[in-house]
């Protein structure tokens, strides 16, 4: 693990996104909040904010943060039937917070990708990128 004891405690910030591609039919199902697992987009929320929560468990090396604010947002996008996540993390540290906000995208993805799964076999994932 790489020493940060010597950097200074500053505020943090990091913003990421990814995208969740579906068919027609899954599409208007999350959109019309009929799939059977039940609200997709508020399980994909709370699991990207407990992801983010659990990032140092889950990515070797990477240091334990004191976030003080992770939020998950999930946006449908009717145009080409995606759904678009982004996921901003905080904290006054001594390093970065962009492994929390990407786990937060991809968990939320991922759980995403697990409820609808058995509806809709050509699920996309991706991309997933930093942007802040």
């Amino acid at each position: 693990m790489v020493d940060v004891g010597a950097k200074q405690v500053t505020a943090r910030r990091a913003l990421a996104q990814g995208y969740v591609s579906l068919a027609p039919e899954t599409y208007a199902l999350v959109k019309n909040n009929e799939v059977p697992k039940g609200d997709v987009l508020a399980a994909a929320r709370i699991a990207g904010i407990m992801a983010a929560k659990r990032t140092p468990d889950l990515i070797p090396l990477c240091h334990q943060v004191s976030l003080s604010s992770v939020t998950v947002h999930l946006e449908l996008r009717d145009k080409d039937r995606s759904i678009r996540i982004t996921a901003e993390a905080k904290a006054t540290d001594q390093t970065g917070v962009e492994m929390e906000a990407l786990t937060a995208v991809t968990i939320a993805g991922l759980t995403v990708y697990d409820m609808l799964k058995s509806m809709d076999r050509n699920i996309a994932l991706g991309p997933f990128t930093l942007l802040e």
